[in-house]
């Protein structure tokens, strides 16, 4: 019988945040996956040639984009049916994890770089549904007691 190929979720702001996911290449490479960001040009131009779905954006903050964009996890995540969602963040992370991880995938959340003793509200709201929460500072297990520090990803 034909092992049945993991399928993988990347779900992250365009900019910074969708960098770090693409940095885990390694490990989505030979994956089934498709990527959720903001349609800008960073994104398009970095996924080329992968699955890509748009999310609404400015997003930070923004509780007409929260309500967009779990409308659209609504669509998307039973349509693609992931067993896997990483994110690093930001906003569009919120409803695909709440949802995935009602449709049964399990989740991994990145808390990103750049913070190193305090957390992100994006983190804040993933980590209480979070499979495996990663920082890259060991200061940030303080914030997050739960989470592994798998050091620096860059």
């Amino acid at each position: 019988m034909a092992e049945k190929k993991l399928k993988v979720c990347l779900v992250g702001s365009s900019g910074g945040h969708l960098t770090h996911l693409y940095m885990l290449k390694p490990f989505w490479q030979d994956k089934d996956r498709f990527w959720v960001t903001f349609d800008k040009e960073d994104a398009r131009s970095l996924l080329k040639g992968e699955k890509m779905y748009s999310v609404y954006y400015p997003s930070n903050r923004s509780i007409k984009a929260l309500l967009i964009n779990t409308w659209r996890a609504l669509k998307i995540l039973p349509k693609e049916k992931p067993d896997l969602i990483i994110s690093s963040g930001a906003a569009p992370a919120i409803p695909f994890f709440w949802i995935g991880k009602l449709m049964g995938a399990k989740t991994i959340y990145i808390e990103v770089f750049d913070r190193i003793d305090a957390s992100t509200i994006a983190g804040k709201l993933c980590y209480p549904i979070a499979d495996r929460f990663i920082v890259e500072w060991e200061e940030m297990k303080k914030v997050y007691p739960k989470a592994v520090n798998l050091g620096s990803i860059f």
